[in-house]
């Protein structure tokens, strides 16, 4: 497992035109700040809208490259993305991505534009 979170995160936004992937879990009674999971350069996905306690891992190297096969990237370009896998008591999911990160910050749950602005980055890892 890379990443865990008991929280619950929703699918908030994703962009074509920048790759990216927003999962959110906002603030509530026990939690006062957002903790988003921001995926760049997005390739492939298959998800739930929501994620309740959720769990980043890795896949073994044949569900890897069958992903990869699935999404037509170039062998080159493999050892330089990631395939992470989605699991939580709601459901399962993966992303082919360049890069994650855990960014924490703000009690207003929408946020500003870029999720990156005024936040904590508590996690991150890069293909």
């Amino acid at each position: 497992m890379l990443f865990s979170s008991e929280r619950t995160f929703k699918v908030w936004r994703y962009g074509v035109g920048h790759s990216q992937l927003l999962l959110r879990a906002a603030p509530g009674s026990s939690e006062t700040d957002r903790l988003d999971l921001l995926f760049e350069g997005v390739e492939a996905m298959q998800l739930i809208t929501r994620y309740e306690a959720l769990e980043l891992h890795t896949f073994d190297e044949a569900e890897s490259e069958r992903i990869f096969e699935a999404s037509g990237v170039p062998s080159r370009w493999r050892p330089h993305r990631l395939v992470l896998g989605l699991r939580s008591r709601s459901g399962a999911g993966y992303v082919q991505c360049a890069k994650v990160s855990a960014l924490r910050g703000g009690a207003d749950v929408i946020g500003p534009d870029d999720p990156s602005e005024s936040v904590e980055v508590v996690w991150s890892l890069r293909g």
